[in-house]
């Protein structure tokens, strides 16, 4: 690894860093008996095959069976991808052993399940409800039980059941059971699978950074970009499927109360300036998410960091600067916690709000 690349803890390699005890000593026999990948992943330009050795120590190499060849190179298989794969894996493990545990209408039992259905919930009725509404009105920050004074509460996805209630615009009210009751409880219930799924999947990229030898794959500008570029295209299909194509981009067009030529030409600009905006409010999804992730890894790196520097120097100075260090490193590490919940929230907040602005007419 490059002296020179100071945030290689942090970037996406085709390895996983542990301590050294932890590896073998990868011995080859020779130089050209290194895969053309490993070098590349070990930065090493006409290396020794010492320094070849030496650079494997502490590195878990991913095994790449379509690597292809340095002059063809394929498909490399990175620590990220790993780690994005076992958060599907762990999604799908959460969830459906939940929703088979509510399935029937019966509570969640265990500290474990309440936790994600605690979570779940305050999604659907704290962020997607109240954020697009029932349809019944313009604003989209009503609740749709308002007009009759009060909430519904249940499960994710339960349908709900009970005496007098109404029904709201092209609400569908639920009528039978687990597997029957397929309608929806609310009309916002329709964009939660995306709005969890976000939420859920970032949620879990960000946890598995807070595990030792692991990293966030939220902290890679493409992880991020490709989430944000998945929003921005299933705002548009909800868009349209709401309004239609001519409605989605006709709601673009603000009313400027300006008749004739003049009308048109402002209209037309602020047409331009709000499809930019559509696109710009995306892109920052993917930016904003990245830049708090890899900030927050950067910066325990450069805390931890400081020993290494502190070792060259005095014991004294040693003395000081690695208690500090370690604190430090705990303090933010808890913050990063805290980080790790509110960055997966901001990011499906603001889906959810770009979402609402596309379905309704402003």
């Amino acid at each position: 690894m490059s002296e020179h690349d100071h945030f290689h803890h942090v970037r996406d390699y085709t390895y996983f860093e542990v301590p050294k005890f932890l590896t073998s000593s990868h011995a080859f026999e020779s130089v050209d008996a290194v895969p053309w990948h490993t070098l590349q992943a070990l930065h090493l330009h006409s290396p020794t095959l010492g320094q070849v050795n030496e650079a494997m120590q502490g590195k878990i190499f991913i095994p790449q069976p379509f690597a292809g060849t340095a002059i063809a190179p394929g498909l490399l298989i990175s620590k990220f991808m790993v780690l994005q794969l076992l958060v599907v894996v762990l999604c799908l493990f959460i969830f459906r052993g939940l929703a088979k545990r509510i399935g029937g209408g019966v509570p969640a039992k265990g500290r474990f399940w309440n936790f994600w259905e605690a979570i779940a919930l305050f999604i659907r009725d704290e962020v997607v409800r109240p954020t697009i509404g029932d349809g019944s009105h313009n604003d989209h920050g009503d609740h749709a039980d308002e007009q009759h004074g009060h909430e519904h509460h249940g499960h994710p996805g339960q349908a709900e059941h009970g005496h007098g209630q109404a029904e709201h615009g092209n609400s569908h009210a639920a009528h039978g059971h687990g597997a029957h009751a397929v309608m929806y409880a609310h009309p916002a219930d329709k964009y939660l699978p995306f709005v969890w799924s976000c939420f859920f999947y970032i949620l879990l990229c960000n946890l598995l950074g807070a595990v030792p030898f692991l990293g966030s794959a939220t902290g890679e500008i493409n992880v991020t970009g490709a989430l944000a570029l998945t929003a921005l295209v299933t705002t548009f299909i909800f868009g349209v499927q709401a309004m239609s194509v001519k409605g989605f981009f006709g709601n673009l067009i603000p009313e400027t109360g300006i008749p004739g030529p003049g009308g048109l030409a402002l209209g037309g600009m602020m047409f331009v300036i709000e499809l930019l905006g559509f696109f710009i409010k995306h892109g920052v999804l993917a930016v904003r998410l990245f830049a708090n992730i890899m900030g927050g890894h950067t910066v325990l790196g450069v805390i931890l960091g400081f020993i290494a520097v502190a070792a060259t120097k005095s014991n004294l100075i040693y003395g000081m600067v690695v208690p500090g260090s370690v604190i430090g490193q705990v303090f933010i590490g808890c913050l990063e916690l805290f980080v790790a919940f509110l960055q997966a929230y901001v990011f499906s907040f603001l889906a959810t709000i770009f979402i609402a602005g596309a379905i309704h007419k402003h």
